[in-house]
C-alpha cells in the first residue's frame, strides 16, 4: 500500500458537534465520508473506543489521534474532524481537543499504519500546520491543507532515508 493515498475525498468532518470524547469518537466515524469503505462500522467504532480506554490518544496541543484495526480493509484510512469549542478528551496536557484524528487500518499492514502514524503525529507537531488547518473555511481546504503538510513530511523522510 501507498500511505501516501491514505489521506482521501471526503476524510474530512469540518465542524464536530460532540464535546465528549467517546460521543466525538462516533461522530467522526459515523459522519467521515472515508469511513463508509469500512465493512463494519459498529465493529470498528468498539475497536477505536477500546483502545482509547485502555489510555488516551489525546497527546496535547488541541490534537487526538485515534485508531482501530479492522479486518477487510485494504489500505489505512483517515479521517478528521474540526472541533472550534473543543472536545473534553483526557489530553496529557489536559487541555480540550480541536484536531481529532482516526486511523483506520487493517491488521495485515501494521506497519504502515505505524509509518502513517508518526508522519501524522510529525506534522501535527507544527504549529503553522495546526494554525493553517484551523483557520481554513471549509472542509475541502482543511483537507487540502493536511494532505500537503502530510506528503511533504513524507517527502522529507524519503529524502532523510536515502540521505
Amino acid at each position: 500500500m501507498a500511505i501516501d493515498q491514505c489521506f482521501q475525498r471526503g476524510s474530512v468532518v469540518s465542524e464536530l458537534q460532540a464535546t465528549d470524547k467517546i460521543e466525538a469518537l462516533r461522530e467522526l466515524i459515523r459522519r467521515a465520508p472515508v469511513f463508509r469503505k469500512i465493512p463494519s462500522i459498529p465493529a470498528f467504532e468498539e475497536a477505536v473506543i477500546a483502545r482509547e480506554k485502555v489510555s488516551t490518544t489525546g497527546f496535547g496541543h488541541g490534537i487526538a489521534v485515534a485508531h482501530g484495526r479492522i479486518p477487510g480493509l485494504e489500505r489505512v484510512l483517515i479521517g478528521f474532524g474540526i472541533s472550534r469549542a473543543g472536545i473534553q478528551y483526557e489530553s496529557v496536557d489536559g487541555k480540550p481537543v480541536h484536531l481529532l484524528f482516526i486511523i483506520a487500518s487493517p491488521p495485515h499492514l501494521a506497519l504502515d499504519y505505524l509509518q502513517v502514524l508518526s508522519t501524522l503525529v510529525r506534522c501535527l507537531r507544527d504549529r503553522p500546520v495546526r494554525e493553517s488547518i484551523l483557520a481554513c473555511l471549509d472542509a475541502q481546504e482543511m483537507e487540502d491543507r493536511i494532505r500537503e503538510a502530510f506528503m511533504l513530511d513524507l517527502g522529507r523522510q524519503s529524502i532523510e532515508a536515502t540521505g
